[in-house]
């Protein structure tokens, strides 16, 4: 089945849905239920509220009615017609006036003896589907139209693929998920916290989650540093102006947050995003076609206002940390620069062993109002992405509309350990920002002129990156990556100074180790470093006093690893080093 096929499958599946909901709720109101990634969704106004304990009755009553589903019927309807269809549902009514105010037309699908309101994109019929190919699977709060403003609907959500098997497959995916939810074990392995005193979407990291994001972005530096890119540091917050010259103020203000000052009339907020800064260090100095390129990388935080109830662990939060980088160049510098992020992005995902899909994402032709630049400069800009696929060799797929506001991009799509796909890093493209700025170069002709600038970043959110991390090795990092490398456990307190020698040794090698000498038993101590998910753990007694080989515990395996004393420290430095 290909995958518009399946689309419309699920799509078909969300009408089912609220054909099975209206049936058993008669005062239930419908609102829209599109297809999604697994499934489909419908959003309901329910005259009392439903459980989760509801859906396998709503789910018996769609296969009651899957046979009575033998096709999708569409007619057209005027507006007055439509209006008085739904003369009871305000959500519909709402966009039937909207519909029809934008001169779509508007139509209806008829299956059986329900009726939707419906742009269409449904299957044939239901009547060949397997029964048992799709699944209700969980309730969620959902405001009408995503605005928090509006009325809360519940979301009864639906999964759907081709086959049961399928279906299965990524129900046991669900379940592997759940086990690995970064939320849950971020909490277990002290990584991180969240405070209601400080704010939701604000995450505080402690010592050792704040170990892991220096391993990371240690590494990403490691990784940028042999091709020319430069650190510098911009503050917190900016004037407004900045971002209404960037255009940014008019595509996000609603997400800024405002600051206020009783010292100044002068409107500032905290950074939604750092590129419109580093123009500014751009722009600081006259640049000539000698300096090009020019890389500034740093990492800092940005701040945007979500929703709160679209905040979800790290994943979704209003502190955003970037790993960000912009090149200025000339435009025949562009090609060689974007193949080095490229280069940049190839060898850390390889690192984490997590294969990577390009899209190339382009603006929407048929919307330009939402994008800044001329048709010309968009030309310009994807072609020159596409040569450089194309010369690459690599596959890739379009992402029409997917386009940042300001140029076309390449998004790098990480699967990880359980088939899950993440958009993570990123190289964009941008000829605006230089035209908004008025950045300059002088040229060998000695004319002055637009430097081409490239937006990239290889973590994205180095919160996300993180939680995707957390559940990509379900907690139990690899020896380079852990917060913790080694932990030392002594058998009785007579082995305690040599454990604390042996503790000294390996940090000043860099190791990062812990000593457990608390009085506790020692199958204690072991059960509480595999909870940890610590990598190697030395158990320290008579023999390893006596300069026995060290018996180690390597997580995850049940055979112990033997090592010679004086093989421990070239080991573990070996094992703990970047993969650079």
């Amino acid at each position: 089945m290909n995958p518009q096929e399946l689309e419309h499958r699920r799509h078909s599946l969300a009408h089912l849905l609220a054909a099975a909901v209206l049936e058993m709720y008669p005062g239930a109101k419908r609102t829209i239920g599109p297809a999604i990634d697994d499934g489909f969704y419908y959003d309901f106004e329910f005259p009392e509220p439903i459980s989760e304990t509801d859906l396998p009755k709503i789910e018996k009553r769609m296969r009651k009615l899957l046979p009575t589903f033998k096709s999708f019927d569409r007619s057209e309807i005027t507006k007055d017609e439509a209006l008085n269809l739904f003369a009871d549902n305000k959500y519909k009514q709402e966009l039937i006036n909207e519909f029809a105010t934008e001169g779509q037309t508007l139509s209806l699908y008829t299956s059986g003896r329900y009726i939707d309101l419906c742009r269409g994109g449904h299957t044939e019929s239901l009547n060949t589907i397997d029964p048992d190919s799709f699944k209700l699977s969980k309730l969620a709060g959902a405001y009408w139209r995503g605005d928090e403003k509006n009325a809360q609907l519940t979301r009864i959500y639906g999964l759907a693929f081709e086959t049961k098997a399928e279906l299965d497959a990524h129900l046991h995916m669900l379940e592997e998920a759940r086990k690995r939810d970064h939320r849950k074990l971020g909490v277990e392995l002290d990584l991180f916290a969240f405070s209601p005193l400080v704010g939701p979407g604000l995450p505080l990291f402690t010592p050792r989650g704040t170990l892991l994001r220096e391993n990371i972005t240690n590494f990403v530096w490691a990784l940028m540093k042999p091709y020319g890119y430069q650190k510098v540091n911009i503050p917190h917050m900016a004037k407004a102006d900045l971002y209404k010259t960037s255009g940014h103020w008019d595509k996000f203000a609603d997400d800024i947050f405002h600051v206020s000052s009783k010292k100044t009339d002068e409107i500032f907020v905290l950074k939604p995003m750092n590129c419109p800064h580093h123009t500014q260090i751009y722009a600081s100095r006259t640049r000539s076609y000698r300096d090009l390129p020019l890389r500034f990388s740093e990492v800092t935080t940005v701040y945007r206002d979500e929703n709160t109830g679209q905040l979800q662990g790290l994943n979704r939060v209003r502190s955003i940390t970037q790993d960000d980088a912009h090149v200025f160049c000339r435009l025949d510098q562009v090609e060689e620069e974007a193949m080095a992020i490229y280069d940049i992005i190839s060898k850390f995902y390889k690192a984490f062993d997590m294969p990577l899909k390009i899209r190339l994402s382009v603006n929407d032709p048929e919307h330009p109002e939402n994008y800044l630049g001329g048709a010309e400069v968009w030309e310009k800009a994807v072609s020159t992405l596409k040569g450089m696929l194309d010369n690459l060799g690599r596959e890739y797929f379009m992402g029409v509309g997917e386009a940042a506001f300001y140029g076309p991009k390449l998004d790098f799509i990480a699967t990880d350990a359980i088939g899950r796909e993440w958009q993570l890093a990123t190289i964009q493209l941008d000829f605006n920002l230089p035209e908004r700025f008025e950045l300059e170069y002088v040229d060998t002709d000695n004319v002055k002129k637009r430097p081409v600038m490239i937006h990239r970043a290889i973590l994205g959110s180095v919160e996300r990156f993180i939680g995707v991390m957390i559940e990509h090795y379900a907690g139990a990092f690899p020896m380079w990556l852990a917060p913790e490398q080694v932990r030392l456990a002594t058998v009785a307190d007579e082995f305690i100074p040599y454990a604390k020698e042996l503790k000294q040794k390996l940090a000043d090698v860099g190791i990062r180790v812990h000593l457990d000498d608390s009085p506790e038993k020692v199958g204690k101590k072991i059960r509480e470093s595999a909870m940890a998910k610590v990598p190697w753990t030395i158990v320290l007694g008579e023999k390893e006093v006596a300069g026995g080989d060290f018996q180690i515990k390597v997580h995850g395996s049940e055979e112990a690893l033997v090592i010679k004393q004086d093989e421990l420290l070239h080991r573990l430095t070996e094992e703990g080093k970047l993969p650079v």
